[in-house]
Formats: C-alpha cells, sequence, structure tokens
C-alpha cells in the first residue's frame, strides 16, 4: 500500500468519457476516487448524486472516496453506502451532532471522514478527532473546480497534523483544492498524505494517466 496516496476529482473528468478516464487513472496507479458531492444548497454547485457513484463503483476497482458538500448529509449516508462509498466525508458546518453521524458512517460499513470549510477553525473538529478515520483540509471555498490554491491553507494542515500526532491518531490527512505539482510538494511537507487533484489530472495535455505520474512522482522516495 502507497503511503502517500493519488486521489484524482471525478468532478474534472470528461463525463462523455468516464469510463476511459476511469481506466486511465486507474492504470497509472490512482489510489481512490474522488467524488464531489454537491446539492446547490450547502454550496451553490449541483454535481452528482448516489446514482452517479454507483455507475463508478461498477466501472473501477477503485476506493471510492465520497466528500458530501450537501446541507443535511445524515438524510443521505445510507444511499450513498448502498451506491459503494468506500469513505463518507462530511462538513462539520452541515452536522448538528457530528459524532452520531461518524458513527453512522461507520455503521454503514464505511470509513468516516470530516472536513470544514477554510474558514471554519480546525478547533470544531477537536470532538471527532479521535473518532475519524480521515480529515480533509480544504485548500479552496467549496463548491467549485478549477480554483487557485490557498496558501494559507498550509498552516492548517500542519495544525491538523499536530493535533493527529499528539492524539497518535491513524487518520489519513487529505487535501483537496488547486492540487498540482508545484503544491502538492508544499503540503506534503506540511504532514498531508492524501491529495485529491481534479484539473492537474484529468486536464492534463497528455491525458489522465500522465497527470498521475506526474502527481506520483512528487511523492516517490527520494
Amino acid at each position: 500500500m502507497n503511503q502517500f496516496l493519488i486521489a484524482p476529482s471525478i468532478i474534472a473528468a470528461d463525463f462523455t468519457r468516464l469510463a476511459d478516464e476511469i481506466a486511465a487513472v486507474q492504470s497509472a496507479g490512482a489510489d481512490w476516487l474522488h467524488m464531489d458531492i454537491m446539492d446547490g444548497h450547502f454550496v451553490p454547485t449541483i454535481t452528482i448524486g448516489p446514482l452517479f457513484v454507483e455507475a463508478c463503483k461498477r466501472a473501477s476497482k477503485l476506493p471510492l472516496d465520497v466528500h458530501l458538500m450537501i446541507s443535511n448529509p445524515n438524510q443521505y449516508l445510507e444511499d450513498f453506502a448502498k451506491a459503494g462509498a468506500d469513505n463518507i466525508t462530511v462538513h462539520v458546518e452541515t452536522c448538528l451532532d457530528l459524532p452520531q453521524t461518524i458513527q453512522k458512517i461507520k455503521s454503514l460499513g464505511c470509513t468516516a471522514g470530516v472536513t470544514l470549510n477554510p474558514a471554519t477553525p480546525v478547533s470544531a473538529l477537536d470532538a471527532v478527532l479521535p473518532l475519524v478515520d480521515l480529515v480533509l483540509v480544504m485548500s479552496v471555498q467549496p463548491g467549485f473546480s478549477g480554483q487557485s490554491f490557498m496558501p494559507e491553507m498550509i498552516g492548517k494542515v500542519e495544525e491538523v497534523r499536530n493535533k493527529l500526532n499528539a492524539l497518535r491518531s491513524t487518520a489519513h490527512l487529505e487535501v483537496d483544492g488547486g492540487i498540482s505539482s508545484e503544491t502538492l510538494p508544499l503540503m506534503l511537507n506540511a504532514g498531508a498524505n492524501v491529495f485529491v487533484a481534479g484539473n492537474a489530472v484529468f486536464k492534463h495535455p497528455q491525458g489522465a494517466g500522465e497527470g498521475i505520474r506526474v502527481l506520483r512522482q512528487c511523492v516517490a522516495p527520494a
């Protein structure tokens, strides 16, 4: 198993060639497929739902990393678990009882992640850090693909890493937003170990497979 994981964000793929895009990143060494679920309410954009996740499950052998940028996530956890999600990540801002939501995700047979908007302090995660399998730090404002990397989030990754280390937690520390061959090393040095990339993979001039290979070089041992 790779110590550092590359998770291409399917929302940046060419949906008219979805099976080919998935096959390309899978054969190039992607570790997970990242699914950005947006509802047009918690974030302005509407993207994909359980039926799309289920289709990706049939098209891929990779674990599906489902990021719920939606209001009332508890209402839909079972739907996404049944669709084939391996990990489900929720936002702290959307959960009235975050520990309960984390436990519900686990009861459905999925690993559980938590994330927060860039303006929300890391302290908002303190109650659930001992419970989660993954923490996602957004390095853009959630809701739109293709935004510029926010360098001020490097410090937030360092803060989360320090908290996880203090707990001796084995939870993954994932980053998402503007991740490329230039910004990935910054987040790697800050303590992240899972890297979500959309445009850097699926919009690479030489194709998605080459996008994965370029990012993999960034985390290869020296």
